[in-house]
């Protein structure tokens, strides 16, 4: 049962109120940070919490038991809290959002609301919107394998094996030309298939965009561009050093023949597909439970 400090329940039934809202999140790095919807800085629960312009919340409903109930906060990126290249690397992926109600006449008249953490974050010149997720919506997330034709390991973690650090799997090479955000042309690479580095990764290991990775939708061999399936938040300088990791298609042949770690393929291969799974037995195919890969 929530307890209400009695010096808000006064105020809470008066017949005019100077309420708003605040928001502490937390991020997974360490970093803490406070909002609020009201047009002066407010300080309590040793957190201070900044005035943003246009930050506001919508209506949200409660239900009792476990329902996974959301709401969203929206706002306007800003250089002195959230910025788009924060939103861009991932930095409040799954942070921890304490939403409080407070009396910004007397702060120290405040209720913590309800924690949540941040879902689903949508972009758009130049705000925001943010979905806040109740912890409850964990509940609702598949738990154990998944039972398909292709691997459902990541390509280089414990489960797959397979150690990218060898240097056939990557290779360094220089930003030649800047399409736009989302094709860039490279130089020094040599000769390599157009599928060797799809869904691969693209590192920067120098320049403006240092740091950020993005994977690879498709290569062309034939002139060195890449096809980036999200685009830059910064934009790379002719020269920059990149490096460029293999990718995986997940699919048993590619395990085979790319890496040579089919012994460890974490895939059901020989699950007929949906495509065997509707035909019929005709004098020209056999249905005998065979393997498919032999």
């Amino acid at each position: 049962m929530r307890t209400i400090d009695p010096s808000l329940a006064m105020h809470l039934g008066c017949d005019a109120t100077t309420l708003c809202h605040a928001w502490r999140v937390a991020r997974r790095d360490g970093v803490v940070l406070g909002f609020t919807e009201h047009d002066h800085d407010l300080t309590f629960a040793y957190t201070t919490f900044t005035a943003a312009s246009g930050f506001s919340a919508s209506a949200t409903e409660e239900e009792a038991g476990l329902p996974a109930a959301t709401s969203d906060v929206a706002g306007g990126f800003s250089s002195e809290a959230i910025t788009e290249e924060d939103l861009q690397r991932g930095a409040y992926d799954g942070a921890r959002v304490e939403v409080f109600l407070v009396n910004w006449s007397a702060p120290e008249q405040h209720l913590l609301v309800k924690v949540q953490e941040i879902g689903e974050v949508v972009r758009d010149a130049g705000q925001f919107r943010a979905e806040l997720r109740s912890f409850a919506h964990r509940l609702n997330q598949p738990q154990g394998r998944v039972y398909g034709r292709r691997c459902d390991a990541a390509l280089g973690d414990s489960r797959c094996g397979v150690d990218l650090a060898q240097p056939q799997f990557h290779v360094e090479c220089a930003v030649a030309l800047v399409r736009n955000e989302s094709q860039i042309q490279v130089s020094g690479i040599g000769r390599v298939g157009d599928d060797f580095f799809r869904f691969g990764e693209l590192a920067f290991l120098d320049g403006a965009a240092e740091g950020q990775g993005v994977i690879i939708q498709s290569y062309s061999g034939a002139d060195g561009v890449l096809t980036l399936w999200l685009p830059l938040v910064v934009l790379p300088e002719v020269g920059d050093r990149v490096r460029l990791t293999a990718g995986c298609d997940k699919a048993f042949s590619t395990c085979r023949t790319k890496f040579s770690n089919h012994l460890n393929f974490q895939g059901f291969p020989h699950i007929p597909g949906a495509d065997f799974a509707y035909t019929y037995a005709d004098g020209e195919t056999v249905h005998d439970g065979s393997a498919l890969f032999k």
